[in-house]
C-alpha cells in the first residue's frame, strides 16, 4: 500500500467513533494524511482552502438533530461551484435505507458508494479500484484543464485504444469535450458509437442534449421519453425534459415531468428551485410555494444560500395574497443572511412586491430604488432578477433606474443575456421610447471598451484585448466597426498563440456578418485571407 502514501483524504462525517474508525482504516491501506470536516459548511471551507485526492463523505450528515446538508446536498454544491475536480474521488458512505435519498444520491454520480458496515478490505478495494479509473483519466482531464481541448480528445482516443476497459469513460469526456466545442455533431456521433456498444444511459441521455442544443426539440423529446420509461430512476432525464416541453411552449406538461422527478427524488435543491419557476410561469402560485419554500429550508445550511430564493417564496406568496407569509420570509432573509453581496437587493426587491401588493405605491418606488443602489454597489443579483427588477423600476416610471439595471446586464457578458432579449424589457413594458436612448448608450459603451481593446494591444496583451472586444460585441453585436476590430483581433491572437477552436469559430461567424452588412468592406478580403491562412498554418480541416 505504499503508492497511498501521498494520498490526501478528507473525511466528512459528524461522529467521532466512525472518523476515528476510518483513519485507522486508511492507515492500514498505506494512507497518513487525513482531514476531517463534521459538516458540510466545515467540509466546503476546507475544500475552498485546499484539493484532497479523495473525499469519504458520511451520507447521514444531520444527524438525528436532522439539520444541515446531507451528504447529497454537499455534492451537489460541490460540483456545480466546482470546489473539486473531475479527477477527485468522491465516495459515499451510506447505511441510509430509504429508497429516494439513495436515488438521489446516484443521479449526482459519486465516484462511489460503499454500504456501511464494512471491511477495511473493502473500503481499500474500492480506493483501489477509483485510483485505476482516475491514473488511466488523468491525462485527458489534465489537457482539458489547460485549455488544450483537441489536445484531450486525441488522449481520449489513445486512452481507450489502450485501456479498453476505461472505452465507456473516455468516450463519454470526449463527447462532452466536443460539446464543450460546440461540436454537437461530432458528440452526437460518440454518443451513437457508445449506444450501438450497449444501451447506457448516459448515452441516451447526452445524444438527448445534442439534439436539443441543435434545436431538434422533438428528437430530443422522443429519446427522452423512450429512456425514461425504461428507466425511470434516471432523473437528469427528466430535467431536460421538461427544458424541451418548455421550449414548445408546454408549461403545465413540464411542470407535470418536474413533479413526477421530485416525487422519485425529493432532495434535490436545484429541480426543486426550477419547480417552483415552472410553477409560478404556470401560474400555479401554490405549487410554487410549496417548492420555493422546500428550496428555502433545505438550503438554509449551505455556504452556497441564494437570497433570490426568499424573493422566490415572496412573488408565489404575494401571488396568493399571503401578505402575512411574504413578510415572515422577507424578515427571515433579513435574519439569517447578513452579509450576503445580493441580500440588500433581494430584500428591498421582495419589500417592494409587499408594498405593491397592500397599494404603498410610494414606499414601492422607495424600495426599487433602494434595490437599484444595492445592485449598483454590488452587482451581486442574477441577470433574470435584474430584468424584473427593470421591469418593475419602468412600471413605477423609474426610467433612469431601469436603464441603468439593464445596462449592468448588458455590460455582464457573462449574463448570457442578448440585446434583443434586453430590449424586450422596454418593449413588453411598453417604452419603445426608451429603445432609442438604450441603444444609444450601448453603441457608447461599445467604442469605449474599443479604445480599452486597443490600449491592451499595444501593451501587449494580446488575450486581453480579445476579450475586452468580446465585451464590445456582447452590447453591440450588428455594430460593423465592432465586428471588424473582433474578427481582427481574434486573428492577431490565433496567428500570435495558436489556434483557439471557439475563437475561430466566432471569426467565422463574424466574417459572415460583415459580409452580409457590407460585401465591399476595405477590410473583408485581408481578413478572409487571414483567417484560412491560419486554418491552413494550424492543419484545420474544412477551411473556408
Amino acid at each position: 500500500m505504499q503508492e497511498n502514501g501521498n494520498l490526501a483524504v478528507l473525511v466528512v462525517d459528524p461522529n467521532q467513533g466512525m472518523r476515528t474508525s476510518l483513519q485507522n482504516m486508511l492507515n492500514q491501506a498505506g494512507i497518513a494524511k487525513v482531514e476531517y470536516a463534521i459538516n458540510a459548511n466545515t467540509a466546503i471551507r476546507q475544500l475552498q482552502r485546499r484539493a484532497y485526492d479523495i473525499v469519504l463523505c458520511e451520507y447521514d450528515l444531520a444527524g438525528s438533530g436532522g439539520e444541515g446538508q446531507d451528504g447529497q446536498q454537499l455534492l451537489e454544491d460541490l460540483r456545480h461551484h466546482r470546489l473539486i475536480s473531475p479527477s477527485t474521488i468522491f465516495i459515499m458512505l451510506t447505511s441510509e435505507g430509504v429508497y429516494d435519498k439513495v436515488v438521489s444520491a446516484a443521479e449526482l454520480t459519486p465516484t462511489d458508494y460503499v454500504l456501511k458496515p464494512f471491511t477495511v478490505d473493502l473500503l481499500a478495494g474500492r480506493i483501489k479500484r477509483s485510483l485505476e479509473r482516475r491514473g488511466a483519466l488523468l491525462p485527458a482531464w489534465q489537457l482539458a484543464a489547460q485549455g488544450k481541448l483537441r489536445e484531450a480528445i486525441a488522449a481520449c482516443r489513445d486512452g481507450a485504444a489502450a485501456q479498453s476497459r476505461f472505452a465507456a469513460d473516455f468516450a463519454r469526456i470526449r463527447a462532452e469535450l466536443h460539446t464543450t466545442l460546440n461540436e454537437h455533431l461530432e458528440a452526437a456521433a460518440v454518443y451513437r458509437e457508445v449506444l450501438a456498444e450497449r444501451p447506457l444511459g448516459w448515452a441516451a441521455l447526452g445524444l438527448a442534449r445534442t439534439f436539443f442544443a441543435l434545436d431538434q426539440v422533438d428528437d430530443a423529446r422522443a429519446i427522452l421519453e423512450e429512456l425514461l420509461a425504461a428507466n425511470p430512476r434516471l432523473m437528469a432525464g427528466y430535467d431536460l425534459l421538461a427544458r424541451c416541453l418548455e421550449a414548445g411552449g408546454e408549461q403545465e406538461a413540464a411542470k407535470k415531468v418536474l413533479e413526477d422527478a421530485v416525487a422519485i427524488s425529493p432532495h434535490v435543491v436545484r429541480r426543486l428551485r426550477k419547480l417552483g419557476e415552472v410553477a409560478l410561469a404556470a401560474g400555479d402560485a401554490e405549487g410554487a410555494e410549496k417548492s420555493f419554500r422546500q428550496v428555502v429550508t433545505k438550503a438554509r445550511y449551505s455556504e452556497f444560500r441564494n437570497p433570490e430564493d426568499h424573493v422566490n417564496l415572496v412573488k408565489a406568496l404575494v401571488t396568493r395574497d399571503d401578505v402575512l407569509g411574504a413578510t415572515g420570509v422577507v424578515r427571515d432573509l433579513e435574519r439569517s443572511m447578513r452579509g450576503n453581496p445580493a441580500a440588500d437587493a433581494c430584500r428591498s426587491y421582495a419589500n417592494s412586491l409587499l408594498l405593491d401588493k397592500t397599494g404603498n405605491a410610494g414606499g414601492a418606488v422607495a424600495e426599487l430604488q433602494a434595490a437599484v443602489t444595492a445592485v449598483r454597489a454590488s452587482g451581486a443579483m442574477s441577470s433574470n432578477l435584474r430584468m424584473e427588477l427593470a421591469q418593475a423600476c419602468l412600471d413605477h416610471r423609474l426610467d433612469e433606474q431601469a436603464s441603468d439595471v439593464m445596462l449592468s446586464v448588458m455590460n455582464d457578458a457573462a449574463s448570457g443575456v442578448s440585446v434583443d432579449q434586453a430590449m424586450h424589457v422596454f418593449v413588453k413594458a411598453g417604452r419603445t421610447d426608451m429603445l432609442e436612448g438604450m441603444g444609444q448608450q450601448l453603441r457608447a459603451q461599445a467604442q469605449i471598451l474599443l479604445g480599452v481593446a486597443d490600449e491592451k494591444r499595444n501593451m501587449g496583451d494580446v488575450r486581453g484585448a480579445v476579450q475586452t472586444l468580446l465585451e464590445a460585441l456582447h452590447i453591440a453585436p450588428h455594430n460593423l466597426q465592432v465586428m471588424v476590430a473582433t474578427a481582427g483581433g481574434i486573428l492577431r491572437q490565433v496567428n500570435e498563440l495558436g489556434w483557439d477552436h471557439p475563437l475561430g469559430e466566432t471569426a467565422a461567424r463574424l466574417l459572415e456578418g460583415i459580409q452580409a452588412q457590407d460585401a465591399q468592406h476595405p477590410r473583408l478580403a485581408a481578413l478572409v485571407d487571414e483567417y484560412m491562412a491560419a486554418r491552413r498554418k494550424y492543419g484545420i480541416a474544412d477551411a473556408r
